[in-house]
């Protein structure tokens, strides 16, 4: 099963560079916060909703899916059996019809994956830009330089103060903004 995550890093723009603790130190008053995005989503309002329609959503793609799948190897299963008792053009062309049988499964798995994607995301931009606005208004608020995502893919994160974590204000934030 797909899980839904999102990072807020990637709704900012924002990157880890190896030299921001250098510039930290070397800027007095320079205001680094950081956010856990997975905790923020979990608890925005309207996020187990919105995960909950694209699970009920997508588990028709993977039941057709699969139906495609069992109709492909109930084909290959056949064909095998018979086989040994085809002439070899008609075990060419039987072999012709499972290469198309399984370039139409392939074909439709790419459309319902791309489907599923775009799904995903009409329902997660709405969250997205609440998140991303709330977390820009405490930003402001704060005069934050940066807002670092510790969940974020690569972060370069190692260790940070506990008291630099925003997290809960995004989450109060959000959830006083419904």
């Amino acid at each position: 099963m797909r899980r839904v995550v999102v990072t807020a890093g990637a709704w900012l723009g924002l990157a880890v560079g190896a030299t921001t603790g250098a510039r930290a130190q070397a800027q007095p008053g320079l205001k680094i916060a950081f956010i856990n995005s997975r905790q923020i989503l979990q608890q925005t309002p309207g996020y187990a909703a919105a995960e909950s329609t694209f699970n009920k959503e997508i588990q028709a793609y993977r039941e057709e899916v699969q139906k495609l799948q069992q109709q492909f190897d109930s084909a290959v299963r056949v064909f095998n059996q018979q086989a040994i008792a085809l002439s070899s053009s008609a075990k060419q062309a039987k072999q012709r019809e499972l290469e198309q049988l399984q370039q139409r499964l392939q074909q439709r798995t790419g459309e319902l994956q791309d489907k599923a994607q775009q799904r995903e995301q009409e329902l997660l931009q709405p969250i997205q830009a609440r998140v991303n606005g709330v977390i820009q208004g405490i930003r402001a608020e704060g005069n934050y330089a940066l807002i670092f995502d510790a969940d974020a893919p690569g972060n370069n994160i190692v260790a940070a103060d506990p008291s630099l974590d925003i997290t809960a204000r995004v989450i109060e934030r959000l959830k006083q903004a419904q």
